[in-house]
């Protein structure tokens, strides 16, 4: 467990002030915590004689800790009825009653460093707590970009299909002024919640994408997926570059399948709007199914070796992409919303290994979906 350096300082000084105590053979402060199997502990975080050098187990571990001796005494740090810690005390071996002005002493420390201890856990609550809010911030944020996007796609589409004197280009216009404001606003939001560590994981926190969708068991994945091909479509169109929808519709996307699945089109979207925006001008894009799930593809250059376990860490930036706007959140969220369905999402730079009607060379980023 992790302590701030204040908490740490503030325990230093509350032991400090026994050093002068000749009776006193070691005073040691634990803390509460639960081990990885779920059993209670007690962690040091701090003593006295700092250069003690045997080794202090856990008190569990400890059977002469558990044995009664008049010369040990322990001070419990509670808050309410819990345990949120204790001071252990011994003092050399006498024969004589333990004085009651140290026993009042480590006493006060007792109740100063619960105090001090509840503080503490109570700021490593808080910050957890922001830091899991800042995460789901900048998921959700990232989520909007995509249909955001695909909005700004069919303004610019129509603005096309719409004469210079059209009476309608204005409004038209002016929905593309106020995406572009909207997205202003987004790139705010995303600056306020990124990490700095751009090789963290994402937390296990329970996310909160996809919306909540109705309460039923079962969806129909289709549904979830064809907007988003008509979508490609669009963005093909208006960067005038060849996009090959599936023609294949294997059986188990036609069946009903687990509700738990809607992260499909959150994975989908992320891919196909990679593609679009880090392929090279002119490359082919499309999507295509197979038996073992779905693959977004692209006809441009293999993405280099070195970097293809790296841009699946969150908020990983290619050096040759700079340019480009993006928090280097899709791959990230994509890989671990697939693992936590018990699929996977990986790059194969050979998209015909997926599927023989595919080029022999691109970026394939397969969503391996779990066997129904």
């Amino acid at each position: 467990m992790q302590f701030s350096d204040r908490f740490l300082n503030l325990v230093q000084q509350q032991l400090s002030s026994f050093d002068a105590e000749t009776e006193l053979e070691n005073v040691v402060v634990y803390v509460a915590h639960t081990n990885e199997d779920d059993s209670p502990s007690l962690e040091v975080v701090g003593k006295i004689p700092g250069n003690i050098n045997k080794v202090l187990p856990p008190i569990a571990n400890d059977p002469n800790l558990r044995a009664p001796s008049p010369n040990r005494r322990w001070y419990p740090l509670q808050d309410g009825t819990g345990l949120l810690g204790v001071i252990r005390a011994e003092r050399f071996a006498s024969d004589q009653e333990w004085p009651e002005s140290l026993d009042s002493r480590l006493q006060a420390s007792a109740s100063f460093l619960s105090n001090s201890l509840s503080l503490e856990l109570d700021r490593k609550r808080l910050i957890e707590e922001l830091s899991q809010q800042k995460e789901q911030i900048g998921l959700l944020v990232h989520q909007i970009k995509n249909p955001l996007a695909a909005l700004r796609t069919y303004a610019q589409l129509l603005l096309r299909k719409l004469g210079p004197e059209s009476s309608q280009r204005s409004l038209v216009e002016n929905l593309i002024t106020e995406q572009e404001q909207f997205d202003k606003y987004l790139v705010a939001l995303d600056q306020l919640s990124q990490v700095k560590d751009s090789k963290k994981a994402l937390g296990s926190a329970r996310l909160l994408l996809p919306p909540l969708l109705p309460h039923s068991e079962n969806l129909d994945l289709r549904e979830l997926i064809n907007p988003l091909l008509e979508r490609a479509a669009a963005m093909a169109i208006l960067q005038e570059r060849k996009w090959i929808a599936p023609s294949f519709w294997p059986n188990w996307i036609k069946e009903p399948r687990p509700n738990s699945e809607a992260v499909v089109a959150e994975i989908v979207a992320n891919l196909l709007e990679n593609a679009f925006r880090y392929s090279p001008s002119g490359a082919e894009v499309g999507l295509c199914f197979s038996e073992i799930g779905i693959c977004v593809w692209d006809s441009g250059e293999p993405i280099p070796f070195e970097i293809r376990d790296q841009i699946f860490y969150r908020g990983f930036r290619s050096s040759t992409k700079s340019n480009l706007k993006g928090s280097g959140l899709g791959l990230a969220l994509g890989k671990q919303l697939a693992s936590q369905i018990g699929g996977e999402l990986y790059l194969s730079t050979n998209p015909q290994g997926f599927d023989q009607k595919l080029p022999e060379t691109g970026n394939a980023f397969i969503l391996k979906l779990p066997v129904m």
